[in-house]
């Protein structure tokens, strides 16, 4: 069964080009996103890595630690890190796991359990891990996306929905389709309109399920 929303994580020991962690250990009591490629020096995803650097400021605005993972080892992330930089204009400064025996492609269910790289591998043999997990600080999965190889990822939507999630989560409350940051918020449906009023002020009932507010401080 694959891993869905709320499901705890699995935790891992790996490799990476700045050592060995432990997986729940890296996260420690913030958020955390985990996202994964599936080979080093590839055209899309270094341009994805690229994204992800110039965000530096944004993950850390958010108290989140983003971390890669590819099935290459080390000493290919050491080495693809240079491109990455030369491409994106930032210095990608986060880890990158080595996933070469796919244990970690696996327990996320990105690939089959009987998956296995042949020598020589090319990025469709491992074409199916293209994911993002977005990761609470309870260590459970709070949101995934997964993506084909020929489109790149937008980490600005990331970013959108880091914020809805931490928002939704700290507030309790729901967000809008295309919500940002500043805008309003819905109350969530198992909130009558007495404790709605009570804990929110004044709301736009547009229908009897659907009901708008400012977000709360």
């Amino acid at each position: 069964m694959g891993l869905r929303i709320n499901d705890t994580v699995p935790d891992f020991t790996a490799e990476t080009d700045q050592g060995t962690i432990r997986f729940h250990d890296w996260i420690g009591d913030g958020w955390a996103i985990l996202f994964s490629h599936p080979k080093d020096f590839t055209p899309v995803c270094t341009t994805e890595f690229g994204a992800v650097a110039r965000l530096k400021d944004e993950w850390a605005r958010r108290g989140t630690k983003v971390i890669g993972i590819s099935v290459d080892g080390v000493d290919e992330h050491r080495r693809w890190k240079g491109d990455i930089e030369k491409a994106g204009g930032a210095a990608p400064e986060f880890p990158i796991i080595a996933d070469r025996g796919l244990e970690v492609s696996k327990a996320f269910d990105m690939l089959p359990a009987e998956a296995h790289l042949p020598d020589n591998p090319t990025p469709a043999d491992s074409q199916t891990v293209r994911a993002v997990f977005i990761i609470g600080p309870d260590k459970k999965l709070k949101l995934s996306m997964t993506y084909p190889m020929t489109v790149g990822r937008n980490f600005g939507e990331v970013v959108r929905a880091l914020d809805a999630l931490q928002t939704s989560t700290g507030k309790g409350v729901a967000t809008p389709a295309n919500w940002e940051v500043g805008q309003d918020v819905i109350i969530p449906v198992a909130v009558n309109d007495e404790a709605a009023k009570e804990k929110f002020g004044t709301f736009e009932k547009v229908l009897p399920y659907l009901r708008y507010t400012k977000l709360p401080r």
